[in-house]
């Protein structure tokens, strides 16, 4: 049975593989021909930032494989021996501690590359050292407390319960849907959240709420700009009563009839009933790998010079459901894209087509994102349609659209190191 299970991790790993070294491959042809939606040394830009976290991802992609490895073949043994002390719940709790520990210290040069030398380079970290250490220090604290909580309910469940993998999933399940109407709360955490202003913008958007028959739990700007310069928006919470949250990066670079589009954009997710379609296939998702985790042989275990106890079967879990995850995200990925199209088209009768329009190309723009993806990215990952087939599909053809030229000055790939400024002509 382990044999079976590294034969199926490996193919998961080679696929991932695959997928991101036919991506590298795309983006480094398509840079060379006409740029699109933006100028050319912008369009550049885009390319090399995409290529180089496509590359770091592959490293990444790498030891992430040798550590299921190293887990299954001994580091699950190794960990257990660490861990002398009385109680089910507790062992298990200290366990799953080590394990996700042991993870996070493999994970954070990754991390911390991404973000102070990709991120850096191609400007859009606005993070400290002393941020980040803050930042993680949170979620540190975040995690010992309420994931210690959760996994000593998973793992009485696992000891007390025949049938654990149902009641398992049932907890998590209601866990994921309380996270979402929490998620503002732990955000304040990080983030500062100001009232918007009394004023034209504010009206406007009450107004264009009511059309959508959504009442707000208030309208605020959050301070993102202190960590990173990309645009965004969104709705937080669950229910008919949201909270409207607006970058502070997003408020500075739209004018107000596209920012209305794009919120327009949102309250057709919340028109269409996305977030609990989202939330179902997420369920659908938990309960098929819950019961596949479930089901497991002892066997498995004893290979691994392990006993099924509850933490070694809850990280099992852990290690193995983003295997299971990558076989259902082009189902999930294809409904998503489904709902943004129909989003896009409500947004477009609330705030007009030109307006939305007008912020996905600044969108596009402002955030560096490369308009052009391979296909099989775009079938497996995509949650939404490529911008290209979003402007086709509102009408606006940007494949023969000449753009003006403009000379920048960014970090571009290089054949003599990752990274080397560029003055494009």
């Amino acid at each position: 049975m382990l044999e079976i299970i590294l034969a199926l991790y490996t193919i998961y790993t080679f696929m991932r593989i695959y997928i991101s070294v036919m991506q590298i491959g795309y983006i480094n042809d398509e840079k060379r021909k006409a740029p699109v939606l933006m100028p050319e040394g912008k369009y550049i830009v885009a390319a090399n930032y995409a290529v180089a976290k496509e590359k770091l991802g592959l490293v990444e992609m790498f030891v992430d494989y040798l550590m299921f490895v190293w887990w299954i073949m001994a580091g699950f043994a190794f960990l257990t021996s660490l861990i002398h002390v009385e109680g089910t719940i507790l062992k298990a709790v200290l366990f799953l501690f080590g394990f996700i520990a042991i993870n996070f210290a493999v994970g954070l040069p990754f991390q911390l590359y991404q973000t102070f030398k990709i991120d850096e380079d191609f400007g859009f970290n606005k993070m400290t050292p002393k941020m980040f250490i803050l930042d993680n220090i949170k979620s540190a604290a975040l995690f010992f407390i309420i994931g210690g909580a959760i996994f000593a309910l998973l793992a009485w469940i696992i000891s007390t319960v025949e049938a654990w993998w149902l009641w398992g999933f049932i907890l998590m399940f209601t866990i994921a849907v309380m996270a979402n109407v929490l998620m503002p709360f732990f955000m304040s955490l990080f983030n500062k959240f100001s009232p918007l202003e009394e004023g034209e913008l504010r009206d406007a958007i009450i107004n264009l709420m009511n059309q959508a028959g959504l009442k707000s739990d208030g309208i605020f700007i959050m301070d993102a700009s202190k960590r990173d310069s990309r645009l965004n928006a969104f709705f937080g919470g669950l229910g008919k009563s949201k909270r409207v949250v607006l970058f502070d990066t997003l408020v500075e670079k739209l004018n107000q009839k596209e920012l209305l589009a794009v919120l327009g954009h949102e309250l057709g997710h919340f028109s269409h009933g996305d977030i609990w379609k989202n939330i179902g296939l997420m369920g659908v998702l938990l309960f098929i790998s819950f019961y596949l985790f479930g089901h497991l042989p002892d066997a498995l275990f004893l290979e691994m010079g392990v006993s099924p106890e509850a933490g070694v079967q809850i990280a099992m879990l852990l290690l193995l459901l983003p295997l299971v995850s990558f076989v259902f995200t082009p189902v999930m990925s294809y409904v998503s894209r489904h709902n943004e199209y129909a989003a896009d088209a409500f947004g477009s009768k609330m705030g007009g087509k030109d307006n939305l329009v007008s912020a996905l190309m600044k969108l596009v723009t402002e955030n560096k994102s490369f308009p052009k993806s391979h296909p099989l990215v775009i079938f497996f990952y995509y949650t939404h349609p490529p911008v290209l087939e979003r402007l086709k599909e509102l009408g606006y053809d940007a494949s023969n659209v000449v753009i003006e030229e403009e000379k920048v000055e960014e970090p571009a790939l290089s054949k003599d190191g990752i990274f080397a400024y560029m003055d494009k002509e």
